[in-house]
């Protein structure tokens, strides 16, 4: 595999990194089986393709693609706890919903940014190779909105998330606002899925409708696989692992892609990434020696 194969699959796995951290704040913190990811990302993309190609600052666009995304997770926790939906079947429906807006956004299926200014244009005019700068820069982004989402995770707002996701009626039982938890961590959720999904429409220069397709899958094979590898035991390594291992699904894939003795071309990507999860969900079985 060459240098810039591998450079651009650490540059996704960064970006699929936010969507890792969002999966994680939904199904581990909360507790919540959230679908409206695979809405939410092509969401953002959306939002920041549209509004940059209408001449609108592209930090703006981008702030507003995860302000975008944070009410496709508000609108979910809505249809759960006013219209007493059941979870997994209001993030579905969120999701179906969020086909069409995406379309209306749009106003057709694809957007298409070449030309246009990005975040990333600044980093064309420095001598390193974009190709080199464009990852780099995502990791500093990154790392910096993870040490954000540590700190607000040991917060005093953060400790009431995490008690609602695992003893809702105990957090009650302690004056938390259970319901308000859960529309702040539903909301900041799938702000960082849209935020993920702007700056992947940036990064490939275009934004698609159907972009969105699995990208729940491969937020939850980042999560799990992280965890079966670092087996965190605290929040700080927890999100650790959601980047971890997002790069490191994103390398198996590049890895495997590239790899012309297993013969794999692009339509094998769900097959890769449906062995990946499986491998990721039995890791932990064997690590404790009961495989079954």
């Amino acid at each position: 595999m060459s240098n810039i194969a591998l450079l651009g699959a650490l540059e996704i796995g960064l970006i699929f990194g936010l969507v890792a951290m969002g999966v994680y704040l939904s199904f581990r913190v909360l507790q919540f089986p959230d679908l409206t990811v695979d809405g939410s990302f092509p969401l953002g993309a959306a939002v920041a393709a549209t509004l940059i190609v209408n001449a609108v600052n592209p930090w703006l666009a981008t702030l507003a693609a995860a302000g975008a995304g944070a009410l496709a997770g508000l609108l979910t926790a809505w249809l759960n706890l006013r219209l007493g939906i059941l979870n997994l079947l209001a993030s579905i429906l969120t999701m179906i919903a969020l086909y069409s807006i995406n379309l209306r956004i749009m106003g057709r299926p694809n957007v298409a940014l070449l030309g246009e200014p990005t975040v990333l244009s600044p980093l064309q005019d420095l001598p390193i190779p974009i190709y080199v700068l464009t990852p780099l820069a995502f990791l500093i982004a990154v790392i910096a909105i993870k040490g954000l989402l540590d700190r607000f995770l040991t917060s005093e707002m953060g400790l009431a998330l995490r008690a609602t996701g695992a003893n809702p009626r105990m957090a009650r039982a302690q004056g938390i606002h259970t319901e308000r938890a859960i529309l702040l961590g539903m909301a900041l959720s799938n702000a960082l899925v849209g935020l993920a999904g702007a700056l992947f429409a940036q990064s490939q220069g275009s934004a698609d409708v159907t972009m969105g397709v699995g990208v729940i899958v491969v937020g939850l094979a980042a999560v799990i696989g992280g965890e079966a590898l670092l087996n965190p035991r605290t929040v700080i390594w927890a999100t650790a692992a959601c980047i971890f291992g997002s790069i490191l699904y994103r390398l198996i894939v590049a890895l495997a892609l590239n790899a012309g003795f297993l013969g794999l071309q692009a339509q094998d990507l769900n097959l890769i990434t449906a062995g990946l999860v499986a491998l990721a969900l039995v890791l932990p079985r064997w690590r404790a020696g009961r495989p079954r």
